[in-house]
């Protein structure tokens, strides 16, 4: 498929992540990582490269790196080296970041998502261990700026890909995914808010078939909302800057949620500038194949391999099967309600229909359901075996949720929602219905299917929407006929 052009332009993304590992301390030192604590109370002396200090690697770290190369089918570097990467910066404690250059620990690899109904795949360069720097605190002082170190030395994994996305759009679902994944997989807690999980992304633009544009890059953005208002205010920049005759400088660029605008922070470094050298206090990171192995063997089975997997045994379409495999908790809860019932398409319909809009507008997540799967189970088969209608089904779902009730076939009988299933009954309804409509009866015969459908809405009404509507409309068929 072609890429879509905006003015004549085709726009080029790249994105570099940081994920910040789900350790309990920071990848160089025994400092806890713990969210929220006092400025300047988790630095200790390593974390500062105080002079007689030596950086020890933290082995939870490399587990996450093996576990998301197992992942993304990535190649697991037997050994790679951590460089010094050296600039000055006033949350910078030591004058350098410990990180990787040219020998990372996960080489290549590639994440998959579906863009609608259209399935997409963004190639991975590298992912590389990394120790995070602290942070510059701005508003709280005036004429001044207060330096917070206890993120300094947080263990990141920089995930880069390459320039294979095409359009805002893409790049927001690729970012989804890749955010997925790392929750999935139990390396990073995904928190946005926090920084947890937060974006780069390498924006340019170029006329069809000419070389790659020069890219400017947005540095942190930790939402995938305003993700989409900076990508999308980029790309308008860029072609009115080139339009208007005037070339793109390659920068970092910030962007301003109160504007919707990104704003140049710097001219962009490239990695001579950062002058690496191979971090003389550290050894090269060597990865044995039996510790893959017994990483392999504790992962949980991946969002993509259950999918395929929901199509294969519950017969679900596959947009269905990539839609509940978005978390884990969805995806349990699916799977436990399916084997309950015997319309596994029933249970989809109504986790991501009824339930993931409640969870929406409450604003809640999967744990906090509140109905279970087993409720949902019990709820559907009453349908299947016509105890309820559909709209008894929103009652009875609506009594569960607000906890008006436990039990399914409790709050049936307590509201008096079974289904009229006693056919002698409901033809005397249907004869009555007929009787005191004459017209509606000579409209269907002259071939108004509207009028057919107002006389099951009697019936319907004069039953007290106990009738079950399947019956109504085959006997009302042969009633007519």
């Amino acid at each position: 498929m072609t890429a879509k052009l905006i003015h004549g332009y085709e726009v080029v993304i790249g994105f570099e992540t940081h994920a910040q590992l789900a350790t309990q301390s920071k990848i160089f030192s025994r400092a806890s990582t713990a969210f929220g604590a006092e400025p300047n109370t988790q630095a200790c002396a390593v974390d500062l490269a105080l002079p007689g200090t030596l950086p020890v690697m933290n082995r939870a770290a490399v587990a996450c790196a093996i576990k998301l190369g197992l992942a993304l089918g990535s190649h697991i570097a037997p050994a790679s080296v951590f460089a010094r990467k050296n600039y000055f910066y006033p949350d910078l404690p030591k004058g350098y970041q410990i990180s990787q250059f040219e020998i990372p620990v996960v080489q290549g690899g590639e994440v998959s998502f579906f863009l609608g109904e259209e399935k997409k795949t963004v190639r991975l360069v590298r992912a590389h261990l990394e120790e995070d720097a602290g942070k510059s605190l701005h508003e709280e002082f005036h004429g001044m700026s207060g330096i917070d170190l206890n993120r300094a030395g947080t263990p990141l994994l920089e995930i880069v890909t390459e320039p294979d996305m095409r359009s805002t759009e893409e790049a927001v679902a690729y970012a989804k995914a890749l955010h997925q994944i790392v929750t999935w997989i139990g390396i990073c807690d995904g928190n946005m808010q926090e920084g947890s999980f937060r974006c780069d992304a390498n924006v340019s633009v170029r006329k069809p078939g000419q070389p790659l544009g020069t890219r400017r890059e947005i540095k942190n953005l930790n939402s995938f909302r305003y993700m989409q208002q900076a990508i999308d205010y980029e790309i308008r920049w860029q072609i009115e800057q080139l339009e208007d005759g005037y070339a793109i400088q390659q920068a970092t660029v910030l962007f301003d949620p109160d504007t919707g605008e990104t704003r140049a922070m710097r001219t962009k470094e490239d990695a001579a500038d950062y002058r690496y050298f191979p971090d003389p206090d550290l050894p090269p990171l060597v990865v044995a194949p039996e510790w893959i192995e017994r990483v392999k063997a504790e992962m949980p089975e991946l969002p993509q391999a259950m999918a395929a997997r929901f199509v294969e045994q519950y017969g679900l379409p596959e947009y269905d099967a990539t839609t509940l495999t978005q978390s884990q908790a969805m995806a349990a809860y699916f799977e436990d309600a399916a084997k309950g019932c015997s319309q596994p398409k029933l249970a989809s319909n109504w986790v991501m229909g009824e339930i993931s809009r409640r969870l929406n507008a409450e604003e809640i997540g999967m744990e906090a359901v509140k109905v279970t799967s087993a409720q949902l189970a019990a709820l559907i088969g009453r349908i299947q075996d016509g105890t309820i209608s559909n709209n008894a089904a929103r009652q009875v779902f609506e009594a569960l949720w607000t906890g008006e009730g436990q039990d399914v076939d409790a709050i049936i009988t307590a509201k008096g929602l079974k289904q009229m299933n006693d056919t002698g009954a409901l033809e005397k309804i249907i004869d009555e219905v007929i009787a005191a409509n004459p017209a509606n009866v000579e409209q269907y015969k002259a071939g108004k299917d509207k009028a057919f459908n107002a006389l099951v809405g009697q019936v319907m009404k004069a039953s007290k929407g106990k009738a079950n509507p399947q019956q109504v409309n085959e006997l009302l068929k042969a009633k007519l006929a």
